[in-house]
């Protein structure tokens, strides 16, 4: 795992989408983005982060800033959770572990069968600023602590508003 640093570009990932296409997170210049990548259907704190994060999409899109989540799972299972939780921001699939390495993000292996059947990402939050730098990141080894939405809502609004630099830049 390489860890990422503020202020370089996300690596770029091409991932597949529900309902079709591709997408490659923080490639593109000119907008806000964030990706969050999430453990997958087997989580249940992930299901109550992204109903949370359904709740405040609305918020996030009047700053400008869109949305994207991304999971290893395969397409089945991303499209079940989609179903059920009524999600509408993009959801992508199949995140293999060499996109996740090169993410920085965490891997771990399932606990049993019965919670998944392969190796899967721990959350990861990413914003991409308007000049396709890694403004805001957020990286976990456990389900159990990942970055408050409320916070980060209004964390890129003061940083949008005040123009405030990218933090965390010296390593």
């Amino acid at each position: 795992m390489t860890p990422l640093n503020p202020g370089e570009k996300l690596p770029e990932v091409t991932l597949s989408l529900i309902g079709g296409g591709k997408i490659a997170p923080g490639q593109a210049v000119g907008e806000w983005q964030m990706l969050v990548v999430y453990r997958g259907r087997h989580c249940p704190r992930c299901k109550t982060y992204f109903k949370k994060l359904q709740g405040l999409l609305a918020d996030f899109e009047k700053l400008g800033l869109s949305v994207v989540a991304a999971s290893a799972d395969p397409q089945e299972k991303a499209e079940a959770d989609v179903a059920e939780e009524g999600w509408t921001f993009p959801v992508a699939y199949d995140l293999s572990i060499p996109q996740m390495q090169a993410l920085g993000l965490y891997i771990s292996d399932p606990a049993s069968p019965n919670e998944t059947d392969r190796p899967f990402a721990e959350p990861g939050l990413f914003v991409v600023n308007d000049q396709g730098k890694l403004h805001v990141l957020g990286i976990s080894n456990s389900a159990s602590c990942r970055p408050d939405l409320d916070i980060v809502l209004d964390g890129i609004k003061g940083i949008q508003t005040r123009g405030l630099p990218i933090r965390g830049t010296r390593v």
